[in-house]
């Protein structure tokens, strides 16, 4: 279930304050509600641990420092790498130790300090027009810079953390002065400002107001199960390029155990849920993600997308590269 935001940080410190040895978990999450709910529900039937979600789409690990031991807080659920890594080096997390974890996820989707778990993984792709987009005519990461894409791409915001992920994976296999190019060249044939998520700029393609944009292969799959929406995707491909022949950029969704976590137990019960098979195999079905564990199957959808070469880069790396990658977009004005 899930509470507003206003109103649940009360509500959760007084029931943790309370009942310490209640059966729950409070989870904060970047994900929204609905990408978790089904997880959540199947936690619950599965435990019968109760688990009270609060989302917060920016500000979590502020709120976890002004918070300090008195947060309600057991989990934390984020989008990228660059959040995961930013709660760590805040202080705001805790390592743990669980060889279920260990077991079910493979090293690099984990933190070296077992500080993050990641849960699923996604690839930062090309959405391209069927009608005006020929196969094969983009292949890399580098082709977005091409002067024949000019006035033909769309994307969110240069600083939004899936764009300075993909930014960091350029500078980690090509350097910064490249990444810089890179960034200007992709500005110069972007055919509008950087503005809304993923979803709309496969909206502008579809509108004809460009023919290419970055996004998250996810988000194909919530468009098809929209209305509205599945007209959008339906004019588009998936195309997955990559870094001069090196793979894919991938990122992931991660947990984390919280420093102050009141229900210890019951969040390390949540945590190891989420890298069993069966929830595994909900995100695979319902999100339309990659499961981390290795033999969990692609849903049907996702295995329609292809197969393709993930990049092989340490997130951690890319990670640690984020300061640079933003500076770099604040540098070019990637956004004016």
């Amino acid at each position: 279930m899930s509470f507003d935001l206003r109103t649940v940080s009360i509500a959760l410190a007084t029931a943790a304050a309370a009942t310490p040895a209640l059966a729950e978990v409070n989870i904060y999450s970047q994900r929204q509600p609905e990408l978790i709910a089904p997880i959540t529900e199947a936690f619950t039937k599965a435990t019968g641990i109760e688990t009270n979600v609060a989302y917060l789409d920016k500000g979590l690990t502020e709120r976890l420092q002004a918070e300090g031991d008195r947060s309600p807080a057991d989990i934390i659920m984020t989008v990228d790498i660059s959040r995961l890594s930013q709660a760590v080096e805040a202080g705001v997390t805790q390592p743990v130790e669980s060889a279920v974890l260990n077991d079910n996820i493979p090293a690099e989707f984990r933190d070296p300090g077992n500080e993050w778990f990641g849960v699923t993984t996604r690839a930062r792709i090309v959405y391209a027009s069927k009608d005006r987009v020929a196969d094969g005519e983009i292949t890399t990461y580098e082709d977005l810079t091409d002067p024949k894409w000019a006035g033909r791409i769309c994307t969110r915001s240069g600083t939004h953390p899936y764009n300075l992920a993909l930014i960091s994976g350029i500078i980690h296999h090509h350097g910064e002065d490249y990444a810089k190019e890179w960034a200007e060249g992709v500005k110069a044939n972007l055919a509008r400002k950087p503005q809304g998520n993923d979803r709309a700029q496969v909206k502008a393609i579809w509108a004809g107001e460009c023919d290419i944009s970055l996004g998250n292969t996810y988000y194909m799959g919530k468009m098809l199960e929209n209305e509205e929406q599945s007209e959008w995707a339906n004019s588009v491909r998936i195309v997955f390029p990559e870094f001069d022949g090196k793979g894919t950029h991938m990122n992931v969704s991660g947990v984390a155990m919280t420093k102050a976590a009141p229900h210890k137990e019951d969040a390390l019960a949540f945590m190891e849920f989420l890298a069993s098979p069966e929830a595994q195999e909900i995100y695979a079905e319902v999100n339309y993600e990659f499961p981390v564990k290795p033999g969990v199957a692609r849903s049907e959808l996702v295995q329609s997308w292809g197969d393709f070469a993930p990049d092989a880069a340490n997130l951690m790396d890319l990670a640690k590269l984020r300061p640079t990658a933003l500076r770099i977009m604040e540098e070019v004005n990637f956004d004016g």
